[in-house]
């Protein structure tokens, strides 16, 4: 099962990241967001009632390939994943958390940032590193940087991905891509304009397929 999640991660090469106030908006952007032709997202613990709205969405759509972000212990990350969530997503490199995920069968993606950290989360069962936060320390010259020894790791930058550096990520080596505000834009979460996700959406699903082509 964890080669079949992970390839459906890398496929879509995007892993667009929910963090917003409210239930509703969380399966409004949910929506907003598989309308835009992305079945993978993530929804962080930080969202109010996190773990309730893992579950609607997991009972409610087949097709959506649901993570579960910002998880800082093994608890938590047991409680993402009896919700429904088929991977998990840390800020931070936890090792409790990475052999739990691993315990029932599922991916992990560590977050890390310093070359031991990321090997580190490697050689400790990560199925892919979130790299993170990518934006300070570089963007996607820091990942080019980091797959020269490492070409083995497969990586997801995490910060500072947008319209405009995706491309460049992807070209530097990365598996896929962590999209948080540049996708759930918080403008268009706060006015409620839904097809403006969509549209955005859409558009990293293109600059995807024309970066691997």
């Amino acid at each position: 099962m964890p080669d079949n999640i992970l390839k459906a991660i890398t496929d879509v090469g995007l892993i667009p990241v929910i963090r917003v106030n409210s239930a509703d908006d969380a399966h409004a952007v949910v929506d907003a967001i598989k309308a835009g032709g992305i079945n993978v997202l993530e929804i962080t613990m930080t969202t109010p009632g996190a773990i309730e709205i893992m579950r609607d969405v997991a009972a409610a759509s087949d097709d959506i390939l649901l993570g579960a972000g910002t998880v800082l212990d093994a608890e938590t990350a047991r409680l993402a994943i009896l919700a429904g969530a088929k991977f998990i997503v840390t800020p931070t490199l936890n090792l409790d958390v990475i052999r739990m995920v691993k315990r029932y069968g599922l991916v992990v993606c560590p977050g890390a940032l310093t070359p031991t950290e990321v090997l580190t989360a490697w050689e400790a069962g990560a199925d892919v590193v979130k790299v993170f936060p990518c934006d300070c320390v570089g963007g996607p010259a820091y990942i080019k940087s980091l797959k020269g020894p490492m070409p083995q790791v497969k990586m997801v930058p995490t910060g500072g991905v947008n319209v405009d550096t995706a491309a460049d990520f992807l070209k530097a080596g990365a598996e896929a891509l962590g999209v948080g505000s540049s996708l759930v834009e918080k403008k268009a979460v706060d006015s409620g304009d839904w097809g403006r996700i969509t549209d955005l959406a859409k558009q990293f699903r293109e600059i995807v397929a024309a970066a691997r082509a």
